[in-house]
């Protein structure tokens, strides 16, 4: 079945998978913070990701990474909108990855499309009706704890049942708030509060979640668990596991691949839907 998300078509009967570029505009974020303090780079990387295959641009201005602290209001506006506004002027499909309706509202303003919380429209009680009432689509994401405190939390009893069950009750919340069905994407929040071994079980478990009728996003790219697992220490050198484990994950199940490396995982990708 095909699935506009964002005017990105999915469908995983031919394959189709859906690729998320990462453009992260943060001085402190795990892998790629610091480089695109200047507005100009990051649409220029947000252009070329696109030249490379991705479907979607995700703009961060708020690191998540384990231990970091919050930015303001502000300060998270003064880093993504300039990026939003230059990218969707070039009709490139912008996602807003942020927790607050303040941020949110300015960026789907400036042309942004889809707006991607990690809090799953949790943290800040005015984002939900936003996103309801400008029919955008959202992406709900699974964490334990916040980035400040490391994501701490107690040991799952079977993560990826958990995971799921914790997304569907913040799907129907959503739902019940206004958000169409259609409109709502599922990610399980790989290293947000999790184990390596939770992280692969998850990124296995993939059509778990997407037999709940929504579909799932998987981010994995360059994380600390594959460092953890090769004893890579240099985010920038994970990009074969991390490629790899994209594609795992949209053979398990996945609709939509959050990447640092677009050309790689396109690469992968398609040799991946060749192979019947």
């Amino acid at each position: 079945m095909i699935r506009d998300f964002g005017g990105v078509a999915l469908d995983r009967t031919s394959r189709r998978i859906g690729v998320m570029a990462i453009v992260n505009v943060t001085p402190d974020s795990f892998s790629d913070g610091g480089e695109r303090l200047d507005p100009a780079q990051a649409i220029d990387d947000g252009l070329r990701f696109v030249s490379e295959g991705a479907d979607i641009v995700d703009v961060g201005g708020e690191s998540t990474r384990p231990g970091s602290q919050p930015v303001s209001v502000e300060e998270e506006l003064r880093r993504v909108l300039p990026v939003v506004e230059g990218l969707a002027a070039r009709d490139v499909v912008v996602s807003i990855d942020t927790r607050r309706s303040a941020v949110a509202r300015a960026c789907l303003d400036a042309g942004a499309r889809i707006v991607n919380d990690v809090s799953a429209l949790a943290d800040d009680p005015a984002l939900l009706p936003l996103v309801a009432g400008r029919d955008t689509p959202v992406v709900l994401m699974h964490r334990r704890g916040h980035q400040e405190d490391e994501y701490e939390g107690p040991a799952y009893r079977d993560v990826v049942e958990d995971v799921r069950a914790f997304l569907v009750e913040r799907a129907r919340v959503c739902e019940a708030g206004g958000i169409a069905r259609e409109r709502i994407a599922l990610d399980p929040g790989i290293g947000f509060g999790k184990t390596p071994d939770d992280n692969l079980a998850l990124i296995a478990g993939a059509g778990r979640l997407a037999e709940a009728g929504y579909p799932v996003l998987v981010g994995a790219s360059r994380k600390g668990f594959i460092g953890r697992l090769t004893g890579i220490k240099q985010p920038r050198l994970r990009d074969p596991a991390s490629i790899w484990l994209a594609v795992e994950a949209a053979r398990k199940g996945a609709s939509i691949v959050r990447v640092h490396d677009v050309a790689g995982t396109r690469q992968a990708l398609a040799v991946w839907a060749a192979m019947r």
